[in-house]
């Protein structure tokens, strides 16, 4: 580590004095779409002669220094045709680029991700892109194009099953993944319970998931970080484009608000299966609708203005007695302003706040929790030279945290108004990120976080004898309820505990030769918001509380190593990972636990350890008429939760047991195939071990009643988990020089019909008295169709 630092140093001296020694001058510009002044992210722009380029950032802007001289720029990116033009440097230039979308598309790259040889170098690990274009090929269920399901043919990447929402990254939990969309904070990805997400494909213009060497600018979650953009709206001409499928449909529409310098993105999701279940007498509802909205302005060369959001709603009702609403609201401004061609800054202000309600009409009350997140970020992006480039900023959040409000809906219901006591905290962050070529083949990316987490007064908080809120009974070995000696009170600007930790992040490359390269990354993150749930999937009744006095921030260490290569000139190419990580302070919930409702939520968990590790294969074909991949992941994730003293059990008699995301083996085949211009067709084979559960081995009488016993928590498993789905895309009209556009897109999810189980439970039947086991299983064949348009 010391000759690393020592090499660094060295490397920053030798670059100042060649600055000094050479004059060189600076390139720099945007890099747009001609046809709707779309910004471009992650376009390349190298310069061969020198062997050397750089990448647009998130808002399509790119600084190159070179010396003075003739130089030959290419432009390339998935999906546009390349620029290529000689330039001549003999002062600072800036240079807006246009791309042309290329006419043939039988050459389409799928993954985004290290595809030119230039990322062969980038230290940058662990993270893989998907082009919206093949996500919307891929097949789903119900034929409603879905990222987060999309994301889960990853390696590395699961869910809990088919109808569940989340996702799991490297063994770990749904609630460790930091979603991003805008920049906003999403908290629930989920519609109708997981079986879609939240986001419209429509408008998303990048996706990008870091599952480790996450950079310093992230922080906040220990799992991951899903990073998806909204596309910004055309600034030269209008445009609308759809679907219509069997149970849901969507519409955008962009266009300018000034040609050239504004532009308006509007779109809107809605699912309506439930209008015709009348007909069948079922008076149930179920259904979800969604908004997604965003303006862009050119102020001038230097500063631009975003404003964007997006609004969703599930509703699910039962008849007169049951009704649920839940969902994301998000807003964010944003100003991006180029102090110069070297130095880039953007500026954020986000509202994020998920809302919960439910209305029981047979016990006559209304609840309502959620979660409001108030978010100030400032960010700078600064091209010091082709070799060495910071990233630096801050960010600071309030949170405002409702657990729950019980609301009478009639004078009569006999239910007083009851209210769970609101927390609040605020989160604060610096960091800075360097990016350094140390030399032709070696290149590190290198810095830190220093994160600071406020839990601040709330009207009442629980004394505890010891500051222990959980008693161990040693002569009946389960844990209790203590109860309180007091209460303390304070006021919303008092600080009950503060927690400060600082998270390094380093990744190193070294290229072998021009097509492989071995890299390997190390990531320590902290996570001081908890979801509290006792089930394997994330539902909206879950809360989300923050770290304070007796919830500990979770904090994690992460280590990666890797082997990248491309073969017959990126045609394929190949990534293997190994990783390893831990995780401390991970909540876990004693026997029993109940958190409905529960004000004291310290008296039901403990705090544990987790770890996971495993291996992860990425074999990609990526140009031809034929594209597609094979992912492999081979991992395990436990968890282990001792007792705080000898004495106690601790949770599974403190033995390390798998955690309920734990899958050993997961395997995804993904292709595309395009026949012609007017068909196409794809297909996913997803194969994985069966999710951990606990069963009953064993039964005894007391009192009349039958009373199950149960093994050791999650040592038994569900059986396996495959199925086939297949997609077909129509073009009728492919050659058509009108405006208007359309296909069709035919799909049948779980082709052969695998009746997966989505959990197993044990009773007793009624006609023998015989215990017997009944497996649930969500889907079977599903076939759908739906049409997308285009004007």
């Amino acid at each position: 580590m010391k000759l690393l630092l020592r090499g660094i140093i060295l490397s920053l001296l030798l670059s100042a004095f060649s600055l000094q020694a050479q004059e060189k001058f600076t390139l720099s510009g945007k890099v747009t779409d001609v046809l709707s002044n779309e910004t471009l992210i992650g376009v390349n722009i190298i310069i061969p002669e020198l062997q050397t380029g750089s990448v647009t950032n998130e808002y399509g802007f790119y600084s190159i220094t070179l010396p003075e001289g003739s130089y030959t720029i290419q432009i390339s990116y998935l999906g546009f045709k390349t620029i290529s033009e000689t330039i001549t440097l003999t002062n600072n230039l800036t240079k807006n680029y246009q791309l042309e979308e290329a006419a043939e598309s039988l050459d389409e790259v799928i993954l985004t991700d290290d595809i030119e040889r230039l990322n062969i170098k980038k230290p940058q690990m662990s993270v893989n892109s998907l082009s919206i274009k093949t996500i919307k090929n891929m097949p789903v269920v119900l034929g409603e194009v879905d990222v987060i399901k999309s994301i889960t043919l990853l390696p590395g990447v699961t869910n809990s099953g088919e109808g569940s929402s989340g996702f799991n990254v490297r063994g770990g939990a749904a609630d460790q993944n930091l979603i991003l969309l805008d920049e906003a904070t999403i908290f629930n990805s989920s519609h109708l319970f997981g079986f879609f997400s939240v986001f419209n494909p429509d408008a998303i213009k990048d996706l990008k998931l870091y599952k480790g060497g996450i950079p310093a600018k992230y922080g906040g979650r220990v799992s991951s970080v899903l990073d998806i953009y909204q596309k910004e709206g055309n600034s030269k001409e209008f445009h609308v484009n759809g679907g219509i499928g069997l149970i849901s449909s969507r519409l955008l529409a962009e266009g300018p608000i000034k040609k050239d310098k504004g532009s308006f993105l509007l779109g809107g999701r809605s699912s309506y299966a439930h209008l015709f279940l009348p007909l069948f007498d079922i008076d149930s509802k179920a259904y979800f609708y969604d908004l997604n909205t965003k303006l862009s302005y050119n102020i001038n060369n230097n500063n631009n203005i975003y404003l964007s959001g997006y609004f969703g709603r599930d509703v699910f009702k039962i008849s007169d007695t049951f009704e649920n609403t839940f969902g994301n609201t998000v807003l964010n401004f944003r100003w991006n302003h180029l102090f110069s061609d070297k130095l880039f800054s953007n500026l954020s202000l986000i509202y994020s706040d998920y809302y919960y309600g439910l209305t029981l009409n047979f016990v006559e009350f209304d609840w309502e929790s959620g979660i409001k997140n108030f978010n100030l970020k400032y960010d700078f992006k600064h091209y010091i030279s082709n070799d060495f480039k910071l990233e630096y900023g801050l960010n600071t959040m309030y949170y405002t945290f409702n657990p729950g409000e019980i609301t009478p809906t009639t004078e009569t219901s006999g239910i007083n108004p009851y209210k769970l006591i609101d927390k609040f905290a605020f989160e604060n962050a610096i960091y800075i990120d360097a990016e350094h070529k140390l030399s032709d083949k070696l290149s590190v990316s290198y810095g830190a976080r220093l994160s600071m987490f406020h839990r601040l007064g709330q009207d009442e908080l629980n004394i505890y004898e010891n500051n222990n809120p959980l008693t161990f009974n040693e002569d009946i070995g389960i844990y209790q309820k203590t109860e309180p000696i007091g209460t303390e009170t304070f006021n919303k600007s008092d600080v009950i505990e503060s927690f400060a930790n600082i998270e390094p992040r380093i990744a190193v490359a070294y290229q072998l030769n021009d097509n492989a390269s071995v890299k390997a990354s190390y990531n320590r993150m902290s996570q001081y918001l908890h979801l509290l749930s006792n089930t394997s999937s994330p539902t909206p009744l879950d809360i989300w509380t923050p770290s304070g006095k007796y919830v500990k921030p979770q904090l994690l260490d992460q280590v990666a190593i890797g082997y990248f290569k491309t073969f017959k000139n990126n045609v394929f190419s190949l990534e293997v990972e190994s990783f390893y990580k831990t995780i401390k302070n991970r909540i876990d919930y004693v026997d029993g636990a109940d958190l409905i409702a529960n004000d004291a939520i310290e008296q039901i968990i403990l705090n544990g350890e987790a770890r996971a590790y495993g291996l992860e294969v990425l074999l990609r074909k990526n140009e031809g008429r034929f594209t597609g991949w094979l992912a492999y992941t081979l991992s395990k994730s436990e968890q282990r939760t001792p007792g705080k003293t000898a004495a106690e059990t601790g949770i599974n008699n403190g033995e390390w047991y798998n955690t309920a995301y734990d899958k050993t083996h997961d395997i995804s085949l993904t292709g595309s195939y395009e026949l012609n211009k007017k068909w196409s067709f794809s297909s996913n084979f997803i194969f994985q071990t069966g999710q951990p559960t606990t069963y009953p081995n064993g039964q005894y009488e007391y009192n009349g009643l039958v009373i199950p016993n149960y093994e050791a928590r999650n040592s038994s498993r569900l059986p396996s988990y495959h199925r086939l789905d297949i997609s077909a895309t129509y073009n009728p009209k492919p050659e058509s020089i009108k405006k208007f556009k359309g296909e069709w897109v035919f799909g049948v999810y779980n082709i052969y019909g695998r009746k997966n189980a989505a959990s197993i439970s044990f009773r007793e039947n009624r006609n023998t008295g015989v215990n017997e086991a009944v497996r649930l299983a969500i889907f079977g064949i599903v076939p759908s169709v739906s049409y997308n348009f285009k004007f």
